[in-house]
């Protein structure tokens, strides 16, 4: 089975973003990351990943507690951060080169408490005018939702643990980690799933 017929024409990107506040108009976003999944023996798994680290737009806020929670310098000469617009433009990119080489139509968002990231990107994206973003503009699959249906638990290190994944306290709220162990967690409820694509064999008889 290929992705695209398991997720109705939609690529599954997973997505992780840091930012400097939990205000999408006022404050920015730091990093951003997405993990690629892709089907193998019609089971999900991770395929690989990409991140960015960005620079704040003019006039945002920064809260010092957020940054005490993800531990960025924004002094730090190694983050190598780019403009907003620049890290989107990049980003948007990826994620477009992916739904093609998957033969899907568009991306949909997989995020923990996906609400709280497809805001910010909404919004950033509104604020630099870019009107081609490659994701649904309101659907998206939320782990946080997930986890509590497969392990009873909405808290990305808890239902990782319960799902049997590792997790570094140490290296959470870093965007890059955060993507990665959400693209494993969203895999192994999905493969966990009895899916039964009915449709499928019908389209198949139709043909």
């Amino acid at each position: 089975m290929e992705i695209s017929d398991r997720f109705r024409g939609y690529l599954p990107v997973v997505v992780d973003l840091e930012t400097g506040g939990f205000s999408k108009e006022d404050n920015p976003i730091l990093e951003v990351a997405c993990s690629f999944v892709t089907m193998r023996d019609d089971r999900l798994c991770l395929k690989d990943s990409a991140s960015w680290s960005l620079e704040p737009f003019e006039g945002s806020h920064i809260e010092p507690a957020s940054l005490k929670v993800t531990k960025i310098d924004l002094d730090d000469p190694n983050r190598n951060a780019i403009d907003e617009r620049e890290a989107l433009v990049a980003f948007f990119k990826v994620v477009r080169d992916e739904m093609k080489f998957a033969g899907c139509h568009r991306a949909i968002m997989v995020a923990h408490n996906a609400s709280f990231d497809q805001g910010f990107l909404n919004a950033a994206c509104e604020r630099l005018k870019l009107k081609r973003s490659p994701f649904h503009p309101f659907t998206a699959l939320d782990t946080a939702t997930m986890g509590a249906l497969a392990f009873g638990h909405t808290v990305l290190s808890e239902a990782c643990r319960r799902a049997g994944l590792d997790f570094s306290e140490a290296q959470a709220h870093n965007a890059a980690y955060d993507a990665e162990r959400t693209a494993e967690l969203f895999c192994q409820i999905v493969n966990a799933w009895p899916f039964q694509p009915h449709w499928l064999e019908k389209r198949e008889e139709d043909d």
